[in-house]
């Protein structure tokens, strides 16, 4: 506690539940937390990384942004981890589809995050590491998405540090390894969760899919990630 405030994040000790939903957007956060929680406060606001905490069916909750790519959740997700008590993290964000199974609006579970990212580096670990979902959030996800009565599907992710990347082929190798969708958060959160002996669960809603060109308008993605943050803060 006796690093905060951060250069990032003026939250003061005790200001974040030890539960935090992470959107990317920090316009998703003040969505979520003027939409879902009762009595929000906000409690960051250092370079517009939204951060709020208020209560859902009576337990504290936070969410707060984590902005775009492994670098920017790296910094947050570690802050909250380490100098904020936070116990667990669940980003709650939107992915592209890759196998034809994935359709638009489904929820995917990263169960594990597949990277490009040179993130683990830093571990000095004599293997590669292998950033896997917290298994009792995982399972209870599924089960809240079962009573829900919304359809999710678990499995393999792909984290990249590269939104537009050069190399023509680089999806269908992803693909061919059973890959279910792309995003550029997930391994960080996992790794930062891991090293800090914490727990961390990535929810995708499918947004666009890579192959077929869909993706959903503006009022489809507030349709459909609405689901995805109900499992979320259903698991505070």
């Amino acid at each position: 506690m006796l690093n905060i405030p951060t250069p990032h994040n003026n939250a003061k000790a005790g200001d974040f539940a030890k539960t935090v939903l992470m959107p990317g957007d920090p316009l998703r956060a003040k969505y979520i937390a003027e939409t879902y929680l009762e009595n929000p406060r906000q409690v960051n606001a250092v370079r517009n990384m939204l951060g709020y905490t208020g209560t859902y069916k009576g337990k504290e909750v936070s969410v707060m942004g984590a902005g775009m790519g492994m670098p920017s959740i790296g910094i947050y997700s570690y802050e909250l981890f380490n100098f904020y008590d936070v116990d667990q993290i669940i980003r709650i964000g939107s992915a592209g589809g890759m196998q034809d199974n994935i359709k638009l609006m489904d929820v995917v579970i990263a169960m594990g995050a597949c990277t490009d990212s040179n993130f683990a580096y830093q571990y000095g670990l004599p293997g590669t590491f292998a950033p896997i979902a917290d298994y009792g959030l995982l399972s209870r996800a599924v089960e809240t998405a079962k009573r829900q009565g919304t359809n999710v599907i678990v499995g393999n992710v792909l984290s990249t540090d590269v939104f537009y990347n050069t190399m023509s082929n680089v999806n269908d190798l992803w693909k061919n390894m059973g890959v279910l969708a792309v995003e550029m958060e997930a391994a960080g959160l996992y790794m930062n969760a891991a090293k800090a002996g914490k727990k961390a669960l990535c929810m995708l809603t499918i947004s666009d899919h890579v192959y077929t060109g869909e993706a959903l308008d503006a009022e489809e993605r507030q349709l459909s990630f609405g689901k995805m943050m109900e499992i979320a803060l259903e698991l505070a």
